[in-house]
C-alpha cells in the first residue's frame, strides 16, 4: 500500500455498548449521571484552586490541571455517544473519527505525565520537605506543564498520522463507543504491522516510564512514612497513598489490558469494558480520590458550593 489514504469509507459507524433497547437506555441515564458526576467533581475543584490563594501551590497546580485535563478526556467521547443515542443514528465521519482518536489519546497521555508528576511532586514534599520549595518553584511547574503538553501532541500526531495512511476498505462498523486504536486496526485491510510495532515500543515507552516512576515514587514515600513514629500518621499516609495508587493501577491496568497486546489476542466486549474504567470510571473518581482525605482542599470546595448556593 502506498503512503497515503486510500480509504473508500467515509464514515464510521459506532455500535456503542449494547444493541439491546432496555440496556440502551439504562446505559444512556448511567452514562449521563457519571460524565454530570465528572464535570461537575473536576470543576469544583479547578473554582477551588483558583480562589483560594492558600492552595496556590504547586501540588494543587498539578490537581487543577489533572481535573482540566479530565474535564476534557470525558468530553471527548461520552457527549458524542449521548448525541447518537437521542438522535438515533451512530455515524461519525472518518476525520471526525481520527480527530476523535487524537484527542482522546492526547488526553491519555496528559493524564499519563500528571499522574507521574504530582507522584514526583509528593516525593519531594516527603523525602526532602527542606528543598520542596527551592525544587518546585512555580516556574519550573509551568515549564513541566507546557513540556508535558507539547510531548503529549507529539507523540499522539505520531500515531494518528500511521492511522490515516491506512485503507479502510469494507466493513465499516466499530463496535465501541468511540473511534479508538485497536478496533480502528482491525477494520483496516492495510497491512497494520508499523502501527502495531509503533504502539508496542515508541506508545509502550510513553506509559510504562511515567507508571515506573510513579512507583518508584510511592516507593521511597512509604520508606518515609514508616520511620514516622505515629501510628495515626502512618495509617492517615497508607490511606492516602493507598487511595492514590488504586486509581493509578485501574488507570494503567486497562490500558496496558487494551493496548499493549497482539491485535489477535483481543475482543470487543472485554475492551470495550476495560476502555470504559480508563475513559469515564477514572475521570469521574480522580476529584473524589485527590480531594476527600485532604482538609485544605474540602474546605476550599466548601466555600466555592457556599458561594453558589448563596448565590442563587
Amino acid at each position: 500500500m502506498s503512503g497515503t489514504n486510500q480509504s473508500s469509507i467515509s464514515e464510521f459507524l459506532l455500535l456503542g455498548l449494547s444493541r439491546q433497547p432496555q440496556q440502551q437506555h439504562l446505559l444512556f441515564v448511567l452514562f449521563l449521571s457519571m460524565y454530570l458526576a465528572t464535570i461537575l467533581g473536576n470543576l469544583l475543584i479547578i473554582l477551588a484552586v483558583s480562589t483560594d490563594s492558600c492552595l496556590h501551590t504547586p501540588m494543587y497546580f498539578f490537581l487543577s490541571n489533572l481535573s482540566f485535563v479530565d474535564v476534557c478526556f470525558s468530553s471527548t467521547t461520552i457527549p458524542k455517544m449521548l448525541a447518537n443515542h437521542i438522535l438515533g443514528t451512530q455515524t461519525i465521519s472518518f476525520s471526525g473519527c481520527l480527530t476523535q482518536m487524537y484527542f482522546v489519546f492526547m488526553f491519555v497521555d496528559m493524564d499519563n505525565f500528571l499522574l507521574a508528576v504530582m507522584a514526583y511532586d509528593r516525593f519531594v514534599a516527603v523525602c526532602h520537605p527542606l528543598h520542596y520549595t527551592a525544587k518546585m518553584t512555580h516556574q519550573l511547574c509551568a515549564l513541566m506543564v507546557a513540556g508535558l503538553w507539547v510531548v503529549a501532541n507529539l507523540n499522539v500526531l505520531l500515531h494518528t498520522l500511521l492511522m490515516a495512511r491506512l485503507s479502510f476498505c469494507a466493513n465499516n462498523a466499530i463496535p465501541h463507543f468511540f473511534c479508538d486504536v485497536t478496533p480502528l486496526l482491525k477494520l483496516s485491510c492495510s497491512n497494520t504491522h508499523l502501527n502495531e510495532v509503533i504502539i508496542l515500543s515508541e506508545g509502550a515507552l510513553v506509559m510504562i516510564t511515567p507508571f515506573l516512576c510513579i512507583l518508584a515514587s510511592y516507593m521511597h514515600i512509604t520508606c518515609a512514612v514508616l520511620r514516622v513514629p505515629s501510628t495515626k500518621g502512618k495509617w492517615k499516609a497508607f490511606s492516602t497513598c493507598g487511595s492514590h495508587l488504586a486509581v493509578v493501577f485501574l488507570f494503567y491496568g486497562t490500558i496496558i489490558a487494551v493496548y499493549f497486546n497482539p491485535l489477535s489476542s483481543h475482543s470487543a466486549e472485554k475492551d470495550t469494558i476495560a476502555t470504559v474504567l480508563y475513559t469515564v470510571v477514572t475521570p469521574m473518581l480522580n476529584p473524589f480520590i485527590y480531594s476527600l482525605r485532604n482538609r485544605s482542599l474540602k474546605g476550599a470546595l466548601k466555600k466555592v458550593v457556599g458561594r453558589v448556593v448563596f448565590s442563587v
